[in-house]
């Protein structure tokens, strides 16, 4: 039996505490966050012991695998603390709210005997594993390029529930970071890595309540010289469906949802999506649950698991190359 931690049990969680349960192999062991009422809804909900200090947990319930869904700027140090004393960590993206934070979570992941999972679970997305299959089958040819939108809403409420999102000390960045980082990450796996970036950030609706950026764009050249363009705004009205076009010499792929596939000779296929009732917000996708129960089930296999910290620092610093454009006299505050 895989012994298991929360480290914060906020919105989030719910998608983890879900995973959890129904996994016969895997038990919840504690549970842990630093807002006493969260603490202790927590402990009643789940009937395991709670802790407001995560080196206090680590060293008394001693769980195999801790899951981190903390604010952002608290994962490098908590993901770090797990893997210097051989514990697996899954934690949420981004992989940390700094490159440098980052960087030290990849060194301490290649120095420890554990493994680390960041959630980028769209990558398990039934269109998104089409996709991959599809492209890397050959029959499609050569990717002439690619686009991708996230046209998404969020009020001043959501910001005012949990200040930290529309701050750069703890949020790292605003709508890159926390929303549209996920298909960033979709489309530097599917098109290939990024060697340069161009583009802009801005805030345009939420001004007033965050510091951070709202709505951003940019055209990437990636290392295979592919073109993508990007743009992502949480300006629009409604949380509209995440688009990602990728165009091929012998075909068109056209995610809206479902995967629609048109080939060059008119011949049409759908890919549709897995729906399913993950208990959290529809927007999460509902991966989260596969990418967990294929973490567990590797956990001794040798090796890095496949969406480790140098995996996931691919999309952090796509990210943070844009910032450092849409705001060079800030240099120190957005790296």
């Amino acid at each position: 039996m895989t012994t298991a931690a929360i480290i914060g049990c906020g919105d989030v969680s719910s998608v983890h505490f879900a995973a959890l349960a129904g996994m016969p192999d895997a038990t919840l062991v504690a549970v842990c966050d630093a807002d006493p009422g969260r603490l202790a809804a927590a402990e009643a909900a789940h009937g395991v012991p709670g802790y407001a200090d995560h080196l206090d947990m680590l060293a008394t319930a001693r769980p195999d695998v801790v899951h981190i869904c903390t604010p952002h700027h608290l994962h490098a140090a908590m993901a770090i603390d797990c893997l210097e004393r051989g514990i697996n960590v899954i934690v949420e993206k981004p992989l940390a709210h700094t490159l440098e934070e980052g960087r030290r979570v990849a060194a301490a992941a290649e120095q420890s005997s554990a493994r680390i999972a960041v959630c980028f679970q769209n990558r398990y997305n039934a269109t998104s594993q089409a996709m991959r299959e599809l492209l890397d089958g050959g029959t499609l040819g050569r990717v002439l390029g690619a686009s991708a939108t996230v046209m998404w809403h969020r009020t001043a409420d959501y910001y005012r529930d949990r200040p930290w999102r529309g701050t750069w000390a703890k949020g790292g960045g605003g709508l890159m970071m926390n929303q549209a980082i996920h298909t960033v990450d979709l489309l530097q796996w599917l098109v290939g890595p990024v060697a340069k970036v161009e583009g802009s950030a801005s805030t345009r609706a939420l001004a007033a309540v965050i510091e951070v950026e709202d709505t951003a764009e940019f055209a990437a050249e990636h290392d295979n010289g592919t073109r993508s363009v990007f743009y992502a705004t949480l300006a629009n009205p409604v949380n509209a469906p995440v688009t990602l076009d990728i165009t091929t010499e012998n075909a068109s792929l056209s995610l809206r949802g479902d995967l629609t596939v048109t080939y060059s000779d008119g011949t049409v296929e759908v890919v549709p999506e897995r729906v399913l009732d993950t208990g959290g917000r529809s927007y999460w996708g509902a991966s989260h649950e596969l990418l967990i129960k294929d973490f567990y089930a590797t956990l001794h296999e040798p090796g890095s698991f496949w969406i480790d910290a140098a995996e996931a620092a691919k999309s952090l610093q796509v990210v943070k190359d844009l910032y450092a454009q849409a705001y060079p006299d800030h240099a120190g505050r957005v790296a």
